[in-house]
């Protein structure tokens, strides 16, 4: 799974949607639909606070497989 797959199987499975996670990233619902679209990437930033929400690895997060 890539990571814009994870991202959005993660938020769905946990109940949230774009605006709420937008929200709690400080960022806007079109920024997180480019990044579950594949359209663009959050920075390394971003995907620590990503991670940290979700509880999970950035492995899992971005679909590594090791």
């Amino acid at each position: 799974m890539n990571f814009p797959e994870s991202l959005k199987n993660l938020r769905v499975i946990r109940g949230v949607g774009q605006k709420q996670l937008a929200d709690t990233l400080n960022t806007t619902v079109k920024t997180v639909s480019h990044w579950e679209t594949g359209y663009s990437e959050p920075s390394i930033a971003q995907l620590i606070e990503l991670a940290d929400y979700f509880e999970v690895t950035l492995d899992e997060l971005t679909g590594r497989n090791v």
